[in-house]
Order: C-alpha cells, then sequence, then structure tokens
C-alpha cells in the first residue's frame, strides 16, 4: 500500500483522524495508509501545526502543493533528468521512443539514473502538454453526409488468386443510415459510380458530402483551400450538392464515417465467405437493411432506419435524367499523333503533337479538348493496347500512304496510258520490294508533265527493260520521252528479253 497513490481527500481523512487522537496502528488497521507513510504525515502535520484543534485545516489546494504525487516529504521533487529537459523536450516532440532517448542520455550524456525516473519523466511532460479539446458537430437532417474507403475482405477469381478490395461507406450524419459497397479499387471512376448509387440508394442527396483528400476527389490537399478533382466538381455540379474536404491529418472531423467503417470491418466480413464481389455486395446491402440500420445506435440511441424515415423527405430530390458520369484527365499528345487513357490510344490532329489536353470519358466516348475546343471524339475502347485513328489526323504524307494503295495506283495509272499501268504492274510484281512509293513517285509527275509525256516516258523506260521511278524521272527530266523509243544493243544475255524463239517482251504481255 505504500507504493499507491493517494488523492487529496484521504490525506485530509487521515489528518481527521489524527486529530481527533488515532494513533497510527488505528488508522493503518483501517486500510486507510500505510504506517510508514503515516510516519511521515504525522511529523510533517505536528511541524505545521495542523493537529491542533483550534487550528483549521489546510485546503485541498495547500494539500495537494505539498503532497502531490509523493507525500513522503524526506524525498526530493526535483527530477534527476531535470538538467536535460530542454533535450528530451525536443526528442518527446519529435516523438522518439523513451527507451532511445534513456539510451542516448546514458551513452553520451553520461546518465546514471533508472529508467523508471525516464518514464516519470515523460509523464510529467504529456501532462505539460496537456489534452487537445475536441468538439462534437451537431448535423441537421439532410445538411452532410461522410464518405470514405476501408479495407475490404480478400475475394478468389476464377483461377484461385486472391483480389484485394475496398469497402465504400457513406454515412447520412444525422440518420447513421448508411450505404456500402465493396469494390476492388479506388479510381475517379469507381468513386463516381459509388456516388450516384448512393444517392439512389437514398432516394436524395443532402447538402454537402464530407469527404477525407482521397487523390480519386482531391488533387492538393490544404486546409484552407483544396483542389477537387475536375471529374468530382462535374459530378457535384450536376446533383447539386458541395463537396467539404478535411483539413489534411485530422480524421476527427469524418469520425461518423470513420466509425461505421471500423463497424462494417468489425461486424460484417469476420466470419462469412463470399463466392464473389456480386454476391458480396448482396450480403452487404442485406447486412445493412436487416442489423446495421435497424440495431439501437450507440450516439443516437435509436435505429438509423426510424430517423432516416424523418430524414428521407428532407433530402434534395435527384434530377430527373441521371447525370452522366464523365472522368476528366489532362493528356498529353505523343509524337504519334496518339493520346493514351487507360492503356488504349485516341488519335487526335497531327498538329497538336506535344500539347496538354483536356479528355472526357463516359462510359461510351472519349472526347478530347484543347483549348475549351473539342478536337476529336472516339468510342471507348476497353481492350488495353487497342488504338483508334482517325484517318484525317494523320500529317498528309501519311495520308497519302494511306489512301493511295495498289489499288488507287493502278487505276490512275490506267487512266494515263497503257505503259504507265505496265510501269505500275511490273513494280507491284517485283518479288522483294512493296514499291507503293515509287509507283506513287510516278503517278504524282502527272500533275507536272501531264498524262502524254508521262506515258511515253514509262513506254521507253519499259523499252529499256528498267520501269523504275529513278528512270521514269531521268527520261522526263532529260526531254528523252520525245525521242523515238529504239531497240536497246543486244547482248547474249538479252536473248530472251529481245525475243528469242519463244519469248515475247513484257509490253507485249501487257497489251495483249
Amino acid at each position: 500500500m505504500s507504493n499507491r497513490r493517494f488523492e487529496v481527500f484521504e490525506y485530509r481523512q487521515v489528518l481527521t483522524r489524527m486529530r481527533q487522537g488515532d494513533s497510527d496502528r488505528d488508522i493503518a488497521s483501517a486500510r486507510l495508509m500505510g504506517r510508514g507513510k503515516l510516519k511521515g504525515v504525522r511529523k510533517l502535520a505536528l511541524a505545521r501545526g495542523w493537529l491542533e484543534p483550534d487550528r483549521p485545516l489546510p485546503d485541498d489546494a495547500e494539500l495537494a502543493g505539498i503532497f502531490g504525487r509523493n507525500p513522503g516529504v524526506a524525498r526530493s521533487c526535483i527530477s534527476t533528468l531535470e538538467p536535460f529537459r530542454d533535450l528530451i523536450r525536443s526528442w518527446f516532440d519529435a516523438g522518439v521512443q523513451g527507451t532511445t532517448m534513456y539510451g542516448a542520455l546514458k551513452r553520451n550524456h553520461g546518465y546514471t539514473g533508472s529508467y523508471s525516473a525516464m518514464r516519470r519523466f515523460l509523464i510529467h511532460l504529456k501532462d505539460e502538454r496537456g489534452v487537445a479539446a475536441t468538439t462534437i458537430l451537431e448535423f441537421a437532417p439532410a445538411d452532410a453526409m461522410q464518405v470514405d474507403f476501408g479495407a475490404g475482405p480478400v475475394l478468389m477469381d476464377e483461377s484461385g488468386t486472391p483480389l484485394k478490395t475496398w469497402i465504400y461507406v457513406a454515412t447520412l450524419c444525422w440518420s447513421r443510415h448508411q450505404y456500402a459497397e465493396i469494390v476492388f479499387d479506388q479510381t475517379v471512376e469507381t468513386w463516381l459510380a459509388c456516388h450516384r448509387r448512393t444517392f439512389e440508394w437514398f432516394g436524395g442527396h443532402p447538402e454537402r458530402v464530407i469527404i477525407d483528400n482521397a487523390k480519386c476527389a482531391i488533387i492538393k490537399a490544404c486546409m484552407y483551400s483544396p483542389e477537387v478533382q475536375r471529374s468530382y466538381a462535374s459530378l457535384a455540379e450536376a446533383y447539386g450538392f458541395r463537396i467539404d474536404a478535411c483539413p489534411p491529418h485530422d480524421p476527427a472531423k469524418k469520425g461518423i464515417v470513420e466509425s461505421g467503417v471500423k463497424y462494417v470491418k468489425k461486424s460484417f466480413v469476420p466470419l462469412r465467405t463470399f463466392r464473389d464481389l456480386s454476391d458480396a455486395n448482396r450480403q452487404l446491402h442485406e447486412w445493412i437493411m436487416q442489423e446495421a440500420s435497424t440495431r439501437k445506435h450507440g450516439t443516437t440511441h435509436e435505429q438509423p432506419l426510424t430517423r432516416f424515415a424523418v430524414e428521407r423527405p428532407l433530402l434534395a430530390a435527384l434530377p430527373d435524367v441521371p447525370p452522366v458520369l464523365a472522368v476528366w484527365k489532362e493528356v498529353t499528345v505523343h509524337s504519334d499523333g496518339h493520346v493514351v487513357y487507360r492503356k488504349a490510344l485516341y488519335s487526335v490532329p497531327f498538329t497538336l503533337v506535344g500539347k496538354d489536353l483536356w479528355l472526357k470519358a463516359t462510359d461510351t466516348v472519349v472526347q478530347l479538348f484543347h483549348q475549351h475546343g473539342l478536337v476529336a471524339t472516339h468510342p471507348r475502347l476497353r481492350k488495353p493496347g487497342d488504338r483508334q485513328t482517325v484517318r484525317d489526323h494523320q500529317p498528309p504524307a501519311a495520308q497519302a500512304w494511306l489512301e493511295h494503295d495498289p489499288q488507287w495506283c493502278l487505276a490512275r495509272a490506267r487512266e494515263i496510258g497503257p505503259s504507265c499501268l505496265a510501269v505500275a504492274l511490273a513494280l507491284f510484281n517485283d518479288q522483294v520490294l512493296v514499291n507503293l512509293r515509287g509507283v506513287q513517285g510516278i503517278l504524282r509527275l502527272r500533275e507536272k508533265v501531264g498524262d502524254k509525256r508521262l506515258d511515253a516516258a514509262c513506254e521507253r523506260a519499259l523499252a529499256f527493260a528498267s520501269p523504275k521511278y529513278r528512270t521514269v524521272k531521268g527520261i522526263l527530266d532529260k526531254g528523252l520521252d520525245s525521242e523515238p523509243v529504239a531497240a536497246p544493243p543486244q547482248t547474249p544475255t538479252d536473248t530472251y528479253l529481245s525475243g528469242g524463239r519463244f519469248g515475247r517482251d513484257l509490253n507485249s504481255l501487257l497489251l495483249h
């Protein structure tokens, strides 16, 4: 009993018994205080005259100041750590553990005291710091809803691979009625979709939604001017609610949903099995309506559904047509004229390469904006690696390559003349090269020299068995297209090309 902490009223009771003439043995037998400590208290009381009947006992403040935690007057009240107070306080404010402080003092400062002294000293420092006072937040019906995520159960896919999940929880602050949903991620799309299903579950929406600083909602957390995700801001504008972001590192501002998340994790998740995500959410919604919202709430002492019956008519009505859920994201146009969203590629005009655009993605459509102007619209792609390219978005050279395919080239060559068609066929029949650009280059000479000269140049190139772009262009540049075509000198190796017994030249083959 000698090490027990005594309160001021117990010292007053002991002093009263002493003034009445009771001995230390009698007081100790009543189990008020040990005889060793009574001896010190009596000695102090005699020295101060407290046992004289004609003098009043000191008040509680004086007794607390004299006895404090350790009433033994012979002990010193100054800690052996007092010389290191400033150093220990700096460590204490930095969150250093007591054992670490104690070891550093012994190692670097020659401290020889016990760790108990360190522990007592830290208790005093904590008492000096005090406890921050809090305020209970009051909410009117339909005033606010708090939203948060918590870790969910692990689900298995068809192959037996474990999948991590999250529990989205939204709680009406006044009635404590809630909506919860198990999801696979915390993306912006999931965040927006969960809000829509929340409002449909409640049949309306509150005036404001109190949220944490999740990245799917807040771009930059700040106590005074947080930056809201553009997608979330658009949803709030469409529905008509206001976003109330909590200050950073202050979860007490949304303590209602914090408790709601813990309640779901501890009361619903344990000892349950789930086949898949759909089954887990079905069980969760049944649990909310049958247990969570019908229990007597520990704070309101009423059933959440009973209070929700009062709050429901006060919620703001939902729009007749649900707003389109759209995700906004800032993207950069790559050198190939495409932007990337969710691992799929979408084209934009090639003049925007290197520019920053705003991408708006709905469930079915992807739109791209530059300086508030719409520059491209695509159907939404789902498979990673898929690409949606509009031909008009490509550079002119690329458009020509894509549009002027072999069939187009043969049709233009036929318009020019038989020799031009024969050259095009010869180039396309090459067993090694594609020669599409070569044929395109020959056809572009049409704009410079006309059909007649181009066909004549092709005829001369065929006569010399050189149906190539370089040959045709050289003939035109030197003006040889107007010269009569003469048979090239025959060599032993040209027997087949010049006819031979059964041979025919390429021109005769193509014309007949």
